[in-house]
């Protein structure tokens, strides 16, 4: 194993490779801060570089591409509340606040440390357990996807931000939008009205950018006060206190380990992972109402959590030529187009491309940080800006962003549409991030379901015979119905001991 590693550095420390890790993780920092655009744009991008390079060379520079659109990816989303990519919509949730409440500058900061933290930790773990933690990826069935699913969404009462019955409706129409689109399984086609744009479904993004973004514009013209046209909101030091450092601490360790084992599961990824590594932490702490309102956990979290699914989703992409993700798939195609085929065989034929990416996605991370850091008090400058010109360009990137994901005119209005709906959300008090979350996961769980289903010829009971989907099913319930549960049973003993204090 030492060998291994002290090979992958020999090819990654090379001066060519060093600058392609540089460029590709520049050029992903970039588009990653750009909202809607994201990794798969910026790969799609860096592909025709790749024609004719060293393998190893090539996949380095796409890796840096993929992990640091990412990583960059959080400063639209702290600074603008509009996601660079999907998978720094948790961070939005209390990095917003925190610019609003003049810590922007403390919020980017927390980012780019936790995501470095998260990144590194997650190759470290790459590089140790990759092959065997590729038997993982492969034990996971539509029993266990399925019941990972429920689990995901036994949080949403955790993101209820008050009422827990308009969070659960919130859900249920992020689930209804998720099925929009032809079944996969039958070939039929659900809530398309015949409009062949629709096939596909709806893009996340566009629900994304509009439930946030776009909601966030109308809010601010619909309630505009003379205030709006000078910006005084402070940037705040990036400095952080000890206490700062303790509170980060926790959720580094925990979520580098979760994010990583995320992404190491096919179809999961970093959105997924930075939703699970938000809620976690929500649950865990002792004051869970500050969340959304600009907890610095909130933004480690999440942060944390998706820096290391990035690591995690190249295990079954070179390990077992298994793309998890659009990301990965585009990834896969990079390595084919340089005559290089991921799979079990890859660590015998191509060692070089295996340790080298591996070995050049900590220098990939030292680079990301000495790029964010230094330029954070510039990008914060954003929050100087004038509100009346700020709001012109977050509605010029969230249109050119969708434009670019499909060049259909339709998802541009799809996206406005959204954009109302979630500013009557905000007016009547129902959360986004309900809805957010069933979108995500609805897609997969429907699919992992029917797929269940098929398999058992229609037996529910096949979800109770596996371990692992037992498992995930139980602390699911328990994630529902334990805190109603351990309530009853509080004041069930507070009431029978006042009736003996009363009867003695």
């Amino acid at each position: 194993m030492i060998e291994n590693i002290l090979y992958g550095f020999q090819i990654a420390l090379s001066m060519e490779n060093i600058i392609y890790a540089f460029i590709g993780v520049f050029v992903g920092t970039i588009i990653g801060m750009l909202p809607g655009l994201g990794p798969m744009t910026a790969i799609a991008i860096m592909i025709p570089m790749s024609y004719g390079m060293n393998p190893a060379s090539a996949l380095i520079m796409m890796a840096g591409v993929y992990y640091g659109s990412i990583f960059g990816g959080s400063t639209s989303s702290i600074l603008l509340n509009a996601p660079g990519v999907s998978g720094t919509v948790a961070t939005s949730f209390d990095g917003y606040p925190m610019a609003q409440q003049g810590k922007a500058g403390k919020a980017l900061a927390v980012a780019a440390i936790c995501s470095f933290a998260g990144g590194t930790l997650s190759v470290i773990a790459l590089m140790l357990f990759a092959p065997y933690v590729s038997k993982l990826a492969i034990s996971f069935g539509p029993t266990e996807y399925f019941a990972l699913m429920i689990l995901g969404l036994s949080a949403i009462a955790g993101l209820s931000e008050g009422s827990t019955v308009k969070a659960l409706l919130s859900a249920c129409v992020g689930l209804i939008v998720a099925t929009i689109g032809i079944d996969g399984q039958t070939g039929t086609q659900r809530f398309t009205f015949g409009n062949a744009s629709l096939y596909e479904g709806i893009d996340f993004l566009i629900v994304a950018l509009g439930l946030f973004a776009l909601a966030e514009v109308a809010q601010l013209v619909i309630t505009r006060t003379k205030s709006m046209f000078t910006n005084k909101t402070s940037v705040g030091s990036l400095r952080l206190s000890k206490q700062d450092v303790k509170d980060i601490s926790g959720p580094v360790g925990r979520h580098s380990i979760l994010g990583f084992i995320i992404g190491v599961l096919p179809g999961a990824g970093a959105t997924i992972a930075s939703f699970m590594a938000y809620m976690g932490e929500r649950k865990l702490s002792k004051d869970p109402s500050s969340f959304g309102k600009g907890n610095i956990k909130g933004v480690a979290a999440p942060e944390t959590a998706n820096n290391a699914a990035t690591s995690g989703a190249f295990v079954p992409l070179l390990t077992l030529g298994i793309p998890g993700s659009g990301t990965t798939a585009l990834l896969l195609g990079a390595l084919l187009v340089v005559g290089v085929q991921p799979g079990p065989l890859m660590l015998q034929d191509h060692p070089d491309v295996f340790w080298g990416v591996i070995a050049s996605m900590y220098i990939g991370n030292v680079f990301l940080l000495i790029l964010n850091l230094p330029v954070i008090p510039l990008l914060a400058k954003i929050l100087f800006i004038p509100k009346q010109i700020l709001i012109s360009l977050i509605v010029i990137f969230c249109l050119i962003g969708v434009y670019a994901v499909s060049f259909d005119t339709i998802h541009l209005l799809i996206l406005v549409l959204f954009g109302i709906v979630g500013y009557f959300m905000r007016l009547y008090g129902f959360p986004a991030p309900p809805f957010i979350l069933a979108f995500i996961l609805g897609g997969m769980m429907e699919q992992s379901f029917r797929q269940a289903m098929t398999i058992s010829n229609g037996a529910y009971t096949v979800f109770l015979k596996s371990g692992v989907s037992l498992t995930l099913l139980i602390i699911a319930a328990l994630s529902l119905f334990g805190p109603s549960l351990w309530n009853l049973i509080r004041n069930g003993k507070s009431l029978f001991n006042k009736d003996i204090s009363q009867g003695g």
